[in-house]
């Protein structure tokens, strides 16, 4: 009669022992590494404890160095004072200086007027507000455009500087234009003289 118990092969017996040997060697590196790494609260308390061990170490350098004499550079004869006497120090210098009055402020040669007095103003326009532009809506200026696509409004001519004028507006820049003489009194804008 036949057998109809089957034979287990090596084979398989083997690919369990070498998936055991894995689990085992996968634990082992596991152990290996997490083994020595510190644990827990006694890790963080050393941590904290350095920590603080070494900010009252710089604040008691950093107290010393406020509160005592020492030498900054001994051959240059600089030493290093304690903050109260080097404020009593300043405090005494300045106490014994004489006041100084302050440089007139210069006015541009292209902003004064003749004769030493300053230019007058620009009037301001009737109501004293620019007229607001509208970005949205029916009268808009934007023509549906975003608001940046909007170009601003136009200014008078010889009201903003030249591309070639300087930020402290020098008599010597192209911006320093000289005033233009003002108009007779006797023509009206019609072009007939007045009488």
């Amino acid at each position: 009669m036949a057998d109809t118990d089957p034979v287990q092969s090596p084979a398989s017996f083997s690919t369990w022992l070498g998936v055991v040997l894995l689990f085992v060697l996968f634990g082992v590196i596991v152990v290996a590494i997490v083994g020595p790494a510190p644990r827990g609260d006694s890790y963080e308390k050393m941590r904290a404890e350095n920590r603080a061990k070494k900010l009252k170490d710089a604040r008691d350098e950093d107290a010393k160095a406020l509160t005592t004499y020492s030498w900054v550079d001994k051959n240059k004869g600089t030493v290093r004072l304690p903050i109260e006497r080097a404020m009593q120090l300043t405090l005494a210098d300045l106490a014994n200086k004489k006041p100084v009055a302050a440089y007139p402020i210069a006015v541009p040669e292209s902003a004064a007027a003749p004769g030493g007095q300053a230019a007058p103003s620009p009037t301001p326009s009737p109501s004293g507000t620019p007229k607001p532009i509208s970005l949205a809506g029916q009268n808009s200026n934007a023509g549906g455009q975003p608001a940046a696509a909007v170009n601003p409004p136009a200014v008078e001519a010889k009201t903003q500087p030249g591309a070639s004028a300087s930020p402290a507006g020098s008599p010597k820049s192209s911006a320093a234009v000289p005033a233009a003489p003002p108009k007779s009194p006797a023509a009206s804008p019609s072009g007939t003289p007045h009488q």
